[in-house]
Protein backbone atom coordinates (compact mmCIF):
# COMPACT_ATOMS: atom_id res chain seq x y z
CA UNK A 1 0.00 0.00 0.00
CA UNK A 2 1.46 3.70 0.17
CA UNK A 3 0.64 6.01 2.93
CA UNK A 4 1.65 9.19 4.22
CA UNK A 5 4.14 8.89 7.02
CA UNK A 6 1.21 9.73 9.98
CA UNK A 7 -0.50 6.64 8.10
CA UNK A 8 2.68 4.34 9.20
CA UNK A 9 2.94 5.80 13.02
CA UNK A 10 1.02 3.00 14.81
CA UNK A 11 3.20 0.15 13.30
CA UNK A 12 6.35 2.51 13.37
CA UNK A 13 6.28 6.37 15.87
CA UNK A 14 9.34 7.34 13.94
CA UNK A 15 7.77 7.97 11.10
CA UNK A 16 6.50 11.00 13.02
CA UNK A 17 9.63 12.85 12.73
CA UNK A 18 10.18 14.28 9.16
CA UNK A 19 6.55 15.97 9.80
CA UNK A 20 6.90 17.41 12.83
CA UNK A 21 5.18 21.00 13.00
CA UNK A 22 7.71 24.08 12.65
CA UNK A 23 10.44 21.49 12.75
CA UNK A 24 12.49 22.40 8.90
CA UNK A 25 12.91 25.73 8.07
CA UNK A 26 14.04 25.28 4.10
CA UNK A 27 14.16 22.50 1.39
CA UNK A 28 18.13 22.91 2.09
CA UNK A 29 17.56 21.59 6.00
CA UNK A 30 15.45 18.83 4.72
CA UNK A 31 18.03 17.43 2.04
CA UNK A 32 20.55 17.99 4.49
CA UNK A 33 18.86 15.88 7.16
CA UNK A 34 17.22 13.06 4.91
CA UNK A 35 20.82 12.31 3.40
CA UNK A 36 22.00 11.18 6.93
CA UNK A 37 18.44 9.90 8.00
CA UNK A 38 16.28 8.44 5.70
CA UNK A 39 18.51 4.75 5.79
CA UNK A 40 17.63 5.08 9.64
CA UNK A 41 13.79 5.04 9.07
CA UNK A 42 14.26 2.78 6.05
CA UNK A 43 15.81 0.36 8.26
CA UNK A 44 13.00 1.03 11.38
CA UNK A 45 10.45 0.55 9.33
CA UNK A 46 11.64 -2.91 7.62
CA UNK A 47 11.84 -3.80 11.77
CA UNK A 48 8.46 -3.27 12.26
CA UNK A 49 7.24 -5.32 9.25
CA UNK A 50 7.29 -3.57 6.13
CA UNK A 51 10.16 -3.52 2.95
CA UNK A 52 10.25 -0.09 1.67
CA UNK A 53 12.04 1.77 -1.34
CA UNK A 54 12.75 5.16 -0.03
CA UNK A 55 10.08 8.13 0.71
CA UNK A 56 8.67 10.18 -1.96
CA UNK A 57 8.75 14.01 -1.14
CA UNK A 58 4.99 15.89 -1.29
CA UNK A 59 6.80 19.24 -0.41
CA UNK A 60 6.73 21.43 2.75
CA UNK A 61 3.53 22.28 3.83
CA UNK A 62 2.35 26.07 4.25
CA UNK A 63 -0.69 27.84 6.05
CA UNK A 64 -3.36 28.75 3.68
CA UNK A 65 -6.53 30.55 4.87
CA UNK A 66 -9.21 33.28 4.33
CA UNK A 67 -7.49 35.84 6.76
CA UNK A 68 -4.11 37.35 6.64
CA UNK A 69 -1.91 35.09 8.97
CA UNK A 70 1.43 37.40 10.15
CA UNK A 71 1.10 36.50 13.55
CA UNK A 72 -0.64 34.41 16.18
CA UNK A 73 -2.92 36.81 17.05
CA UNK A 74 -3.91 36.53 13.75
CA UNK A 75 -4.50 32.53 14.30
CA UNK A 76 -6.81 33.13 17.61
CA UNK A 77 -10.13 31.39 17.32
CA UNK A 78 -9.49 29.92 13.49
CA UNK A 79 -10.76 26.60 13.53
CA UNK A 80 -7.47 25.16 11.74
CA UNK A 81 -6.99 21.44 10.14
CA UNK A 82 -5.24 18.38 11.20
CA UNK A 83 -4.90 15.54 9.20
CA UNK A 84 -6.84 12.25 10.93
CA UNK A 85 -3.84 10.22 12.99
CA UNK A 86 -1.59 13.30 13.43
CA UNK A 87 -1.70 13.53 17.37
CA UNK A 88 1.55 15.11 17.09
CA UNK A 89 0.47 18.33 15.24
CA UNK A 90 -3.03 18.49 17.17
CA UNK A 91 -0.60 18.89 19.91
CA UNK A 92 1.26 21.63 18.32
CA UNK A 93 -1.79 23.89 17.37
CA UNK A 94 -3.30 23.05 21.42
CA UNK A 95 -0.16 24.10 22.76
CA UNK A 96 -0.55 27.48 20.77
CA UNK A 97 -3.74 27.88 21.98
CA UNK A 98 -5.63 27.35 18.66
CA UNK A 99 -8.54 25.54 17.87
CA UNK A 100 -7.83 22.33 15.67
CA UNK A 101 -10.38 20.60 14.06
CA UNK A 102 -9.42 16.66 13.03
CA UNK A 103 -10.41 15.46 9.65
CA UNK A 104 -9.87 12.81 7.11
CA UNK A 105 -8.42 14.31 3.33
CA UNK A 106 -11.82 13.57 2.29
CA UNK A 107 -13.71 16.01 4.40
CA UNK A 108 -11.17 18.82 3.73
CA UNK A 109 -13.12 21.08 0.78
CA UNK A 110 -16.53 19.69 2.59
CA UNK A 111 -14.64 21.42 5.45
CA UNK A 112 -13.60 24.80 3.78
CA UNK A 113 -16.81 24.70 2.56
CA UNK A 114 -19.13 25.08 5.37
CA UNK A 115 -16.48 26.78 7.52
CA UNK A 116 -15.85 23.98 9.82
CA UNK A 117 -12.19 24.68 9.26
CA UNK A 118 -10.86 27.91 7.98
CA UNK A 119 -7.05 27.69 7.54
CA UNK A 120 -5.31 24.62 6.24
CA UNK A 121 -1.19 23.46 6.30
CA UNK A 122 -1.04 21.95 2.67
CA UNK A 123 1.65 22.01 -0.27
CA UNK A 124 0.91 23.23 -2.76
CA UNK A 125 0.60 20.76 -5.11
CA UNK A 126 -1.73 19.40 -2.72
CA UNK A 127 -4.12 22.71 -2.65
CA UNK A 128 -4.01 22.50 -6.51
CA UNK A 129 -4.75 18.78 -7.69
CA UNK A 130 -7.64 19.08 -4.52
CA UNK A 131 -9.12 22.24 -5.66
CA UNK A 132 -8.81 23.51 -1.94
CA UNK A 133 -6.97 26.84 -3.51
CA UNK A 134 -10.68 27.67 -4.44
CA UNK A 135 -11.60 28.20 -0.92
CA UNK A 136 -8.80 30.19 0.33
CA UNK A 137 -7.33 33.76 -0.02
CA UNK A 138 -3.70 33.63 1.48
CA UNK A 139 -0.86 31.82 1.57
CA UNK A 140 1.40 32.57 4.65
CA UNK A 141 4.64 31.91 3.61
CA UNK A 142 6.10 29.93 6.33
CA UNK A 143 7.18 25.95 6.36
CA UNK A 144 4.60 24.34 8.73
CA UNK A 145 5.76 20.75 8.29
CA UNK A 146 7.47 18.66 5.64
CA UNK A 147 5.29 15.57 3.56
CA UNK A 148 6.07 12.38 2.67
CA UNK A 149 4.85 9.23 0.99
CA UNK A 150 6.16 5.49 0.88
CA UNK A 151 5.04 2.46 -0.56
CA UNK A 152 5.36 -0.39 1.73
CA UNK A 153 4.82 -4.70 0.88
CA UNK A 154 4.65 -6.60 4.17
CA UNK A 155 7.93 -8.41 4.95
CA UNK A 156 6.52 -11.44 4.53
CA UNK A 157 5.20 -11.29 1.37
CA UNK A 158 8.09 -10.11 0.19
CA UNK A 159 10.48 -13.02 1.01
CA UNK A 160 8.16 -15.21 -0.50
CA UNK A 161 9.95 -13.86 -3.81
CA UNK A 162 13.13 -15.92 -4.36
CA UNK A 163 16.65 -13.67 -3.98
CA UNK A 164 17.02 -13.01 -7.46
CA UNK A 165 13.24 -11.33 -7.59
CA UNK A 166 13.50 -9.51 -4.21
CA UNK A 167 16.89 -7.88 -5.65
CA UNK A 168 15.30 -7.02 -8.86
CA UNK A 169 12.26 -5.54 -7.33
CA UNK A 170 14.49 -2.90 -5.00
CA UNK A 171 16.61 -2.27 -8.35
CA UNK A 172 13.48 -1.04 -9.94
CA UNK A 173 11.54 0.41 -7.43
CA UNK A 174 14.31 2.40 -5.76
CA UNK A 175 15.39 4.46 -8.52
CA UNK A 176 11.73 5.48 -8.84
CA UNK A 177 11.62 7.22 -5.76
CA UNK A 178 14.87 8.97 -6.63
CA UNK A 179 12.93 10.15 -9.14
CA UNK A 180 9.64 11.23 -7.31
CA UNK A 181 11.94 13.25 -5.02
CA UNK A 182 13.63 15.35 -7.78
CA UNK A 183 10.46 15.75 -10.04
CA UNK A 184 7.90 15.95 -7.31
CA UNK A 185 9.94 19.28 -5.71
CA UNK A 186 9.72 21.06 -9.20
CA UNK A 187 6.22 19.99 -9.42
CA UNK A 188 6.16 22.08 -5.68
CA UNK A 189 7.07 25.32 -7.42
CA UNK A 190 5.57 25.41 -10.10
CA UNK A 191 2.12 24.95 -7.97
CA UNK A 192 3.19 27.67 -5.98
CA UNK A 193 3.54 30.11 -9.19
CA UNK A 194 -0.06 28.46 -10.48
CA UNK A 195 -1.77 29.07 -6.85
CA UNK A 196 0.16 32.85 -7.23
CA UNK A 197 -0.91 33.49 -10.52
CA UNK A 198 -4.79 32.13 -9.43
CA UNK A 199 -4.58 35.65 -6.83
CA UNK A 200 -3.74 33.53 -4.15
CA UNK A 201 -1.99 36.61 -2.12
CA UNK A 202 1.22 35.67 -0.28
CA UNK A 203 1.58 36.48 3.42
CA UNK A 204 4.77 37.64 4.86
CA UNK A 205 4.47 36.18 9.00
CA UNK A 206 6.63 37.86 11.64
CA UNK A 207 9.35 36.95 12.16
CA UNK A 208 9.94 37.52 15.74
CA UNK A 209 6.66 35.85 16.03
CA UNK A 210 7.60 32.97 14.44
CA UNK A 211 10.64 32.31 16.57
CA UNK A 212 8.34 32.12 19.51
CA UNK A 213 6.23 29.73 17.78
CA UNK A 214 9.27 27.63 17.20
CA UNK A 215 10.29 27.62 20.63
CA UNK A 216 6.69 26.97 21.75
CA UNK A 217 6.32 23.81 19.23
CA UNK A 218 9.46 22.75 19.39
CA UNK A 219 8.86 21.86 23.29
CA UNK A 220 5.26 20.08 22.34
CA UNK A 221 7.54 17.74 20.12
CA UNK A 222 10.11 16.72 22.97
CA UNK A 223 6.98 16.25 25.30
CA UNK A 224 5.24 14.34 22.88
CA UNK A 225 8.59 12.06 22.20
CA UNK A 226 8.94 12.00 26.29
CA UNK A 227 5.40 10.72 26.70
CA UNK A 228 6.69 7.77 24.17
CA UNK A 229 4.64 8.72 21.30
CA UNK A 230 8.44 8.47 18.61
CA UNK A 231 12.01 7.79 19.53
CA UNK A 232 13.29 10.28 21.87
CA UNK A 233 16.92 9.93 20.61
CA UNK A 234 16.15 9.55 16.97
CA UNK A 235 14.64 13.37 17.74
CA UNK A 236 18.04 14.38 19.08
CA UNK A 237 20.16 12.65 16.30
CA UNK A 238 17.51 14.83 14.07
CA UNK A 239 18.22 17.45 15.84
CA UNK A 240 21.52 17.49 16.04
CA UNK A 241 21.56 17.45 12.41
CA UNK A 242 20.05 20.65 12.03
CA UNK A 243 21.69 22.41 14.70
CA UNK A 244 25.20 20.97 12.65
CA UNK A 245 23.73 22.50 9.58
CA UNK A 246 22.42 25.37 11.00
CA UNK A 247 25.46 26.60 12.75
CA UNK A 248 27.64 25.62 9.34
CA UNK A 249 26.89 28.53 7.31
CA UNK A 250 25.41 27.03 4.93
CA UNK A 251 22.52 28.64 2.33
CA UNK A 252 19.59 28.61 3.99
CA UNK A 253 15.80 29.73 2.46
CA UNK A 254 14.54 30.85 5.78
CA UNK A 255 12.42 33.22 4.11
CA UNK A 256 10.19 30.67 3.12
CA UNK A 257 9.77 28.32 -0.55
CA UNK A 258 7.94 31.04 -1.95
CA UNK A 259 10.57 34.00 -1.59
CA UNK A 260 12.24 33.60 -4.90
CA UNK A 261 8.65 33.45 -6.57
CA UNK A 262 6.78 35.93 -4.93
CA UNK A 263 10.30 38.50 -5.91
Amino acid sequence: GGFSATGLVDRYPSMFLYGLPLLFQSLDEVDYVRARMDEDLRAGLEEAGFVNFGFAEGGLAMLMSNVPVQKLDDLKGQKVWVPEGDVISYAAMDALGLSPVTLPLTDVLTGLQTKLINIIGTSPVAALILQWHTKVKYITDLPVSYIIGVLVIDKKVFYRLNETDQVVVREVLEPIYVEFNRVNRIDNQKALEALLKTGLELVKPNQSQVSEWREIVSRTNLAEAEKGRFDVEELNRLLGHLETFRNGGERSMSAGPAAEIAQ
